[in-house]
């Protein structure tokens, strides 16, 4: 797309914050992305295995263009100073990646990833008696290495992939190139500067190289904590998105407007670095994704509760609790009756979910809200520009051939990446084909992006099976006033920035909360 269309000629309005989650009400693509911190009210309860944001993009880090990497958040609205026991992943729960190769809506592949929690019991000799201790760090020394001693609770987990079926598909071990076998060390959370008094440097060490079974050419992973990459005003947005500045005269200084909700939280990200041969399997050049959680269908807390980290038992087939494909979507676009069911639910059967798509409430909503600022809802329906860009992939980007309709995050890996410094964070709409919705960059502002193609920025480019006149609001430059580029984030693996520290006093969280 042309990068004119960022200034349509003739603008004189923004909306200002307005409707940073309800971005994504009607994505513009199958991608990725963006944060769906507690979106329905069964995984509001259950952080754990609460799937936040899903990245996917080639890699820009310099001689690893042949890299695809994929970022699955879980976790969400992480306090750093949230001890004793801060925040380990469930023991109990199945964490996957699912990829799509062949543009079914179907999994071609998974890579399923279990953790386990180890207590090693650290006991104090005090007045004769061993005791043990009540805290995640022995204070024996600085923290520095992975299964430091110096700490009571060590994090371990597995990687299989899977092709075909998730459930009943060829299983195989993914093995840590590092040590030679199968298991990978987690780094604790950032605890304080007195526990670990160099925390990147820490958690760089927990960078594997994997070898992937029927793959040639090693991958990396990294699962760990880290400072949540996800740029949003929650509170207000959804107090009726209640901005300082709903609509306004065009303002340059409005996609600066808002304070970031999350400026002061962590989240625990698992990130993945696969050849792209490995993903595409020769079928062609773009890829879906999509995350899914899942625990046993049963579960038994018994009547006195056990020692151990987990009292629990559990049992039962697996049962998906979430599942997260482009951003916001069950946030913003799907239903209060069916947001539980979406979570459930598998691309293949999104059919179920059109309605949302056809004929979203997003921007009617907007037009209730913002009317007599000028904001008016699209009035093509169904809504084919919504249909071919956010369930299908947009024709000569990102949609596959023989694609089937459904909800994913698709990537093009034969377009090139673009350079850290150089991406524009409106992605396609600002120019740079390599970014949102193609795939999704740790710096790609999905909510704009989102916002606009939402109200009909599509329409007035005659894209999408629309004209101008069906978008008499969609050439408005629509921002949810947080600002995010790619100037936030490393250029080299794993991307995301260390976790704030929870001492001394989140001194970084408290200055970027403050601007």
């Amino acid at each position: 797309m042309p990068t004119a269309t960022l200034n349509p000629p003739g603008l004189r309005r923004l909306l200002a914050p307005a409707v940073l989650a309800a971005a994504l009400a009607a994505s513009w693509t199958p991608m990725s992305h963006a944060s769906s911190h507690r979106e329905a009210p069964f995984i509001a309860g259950m952080p754990k295995v609460d799937g936040t944001d899903f990245y996917m993009f080639r890699s820009y880090e310099p001689g690893r263009d042949g890299y695809v990497v994929m970022v699955a958040n879980y976790l969400p609205l992480q306090d750093p100073y949230g001890g004793p026991n801060y925040f380990k992943l469930d023991s109990n729960a199945v964490y996957e990646i699912h990829v799509s190769n062949d543009g079914g809506a179907r999994e071609n592949i998974t890579f399923q990833f279990k953790f386990q929690n180890i207590n090693d019991d650290n006991q104090l000799t005090v007045g004769g008696k061993k005791v043990s201790i009540p805290l995640v760090q022995n204070g024996s020394k600085d923290v520095n290495a992975p299964n430091d001693p110096a700490l009571n609770v060590h994090e371990k987990y597995t990687v299989d992939v899977i092709h075909g079926p998730r459930r009943t598909g060829a299983k195989a071990a993914v093995m840590n190139w590092n040590t030679g076998g199968t298991t990978f060390d987690k780094p604790v959370d950032n605890i304080g500067k007195k526990t670990i008094s160099s925390y990147l440097s820490y958690a760089n060490k927990h960078v594997w190289d994997i070898a992937i079974p029927g793959c040639s050419g090693n991958g990396r992973v990294f699962v760990g904590q880290r400072k949540d990459p996800f740029v949003v005003n929650l509170g207000e947005t959804f107090d009726l998105v209640n901005i300082k500045y709903p609509a306004v005269e065009l303002n340059p200084q409005a996609e600066f407007a808002t304070v970031d909700s999350l400026a002061d939280k962590n989240v625990t990200a698992i990130i993945m670095e696969v050849p792209i041969a490995c993903l595409t399997e020769g079928k062609g050049t773009i890829v879906g994704g999509w995350t899914t959680a899942s625990l046993p269908a049963n579960q038994l807390l018994p009547a006195t509760t056990a020692s151990g980290l987990d009292p629990t038992t559990q049992s039962g087939e697996l049962v998906q609790v979430s599942r997260l494909g482009a951003p916001l979507v069950n946030e913003v676009v799907i239903g209060l009756k069916d947001k539980n069911k979406f979570n459930a639910s598998e691309p293949k059967d999104d059919g179920q979910f059109a309605d949302y798509v056809t004929n979203p409430t997003l921007p009617a909503l907007l037009e209730i809200l913002f009317g007599s600022a000028g904001v008016k809802a699209p009035t093509n329906f169904p809504r084919t520009d919504l249909v071919a860009a956010f369930l299908t992939g947009v024709d000569g980007l990102n949609k596959p051939a023989n694609v089937v309709v459904s909800e994913q995050l698709r990537l093009n890996t034969a377009i090139p990446p673009t350079a850290k410094g150089k991406q524009n964070r409106l992605g396609v709409l600002g120019g740079d084909n390599a970014g949102f919705p193609n795939g999704r960059r740790p710096g790609d502002d999905v909510v704009d992006i989102e916002l606009r193609v939402a109200m009909g920025v599509l329409c007035t480019l005659n894209l999408g099976g629309c004209k101008p006149a069906d978008a008499p609001a969609g050439a408005l430059r629509y921002t949810d006033g947080a600002y995010i580029y790619d100037g936030y984030f490393a250029e080299d693996f794993p991307f995301l920035r260390a976790p704030l520290a929870g001492s001394p006093n989140s001194d970084d969280a408290i200055k970027a909360k403050r601007n």
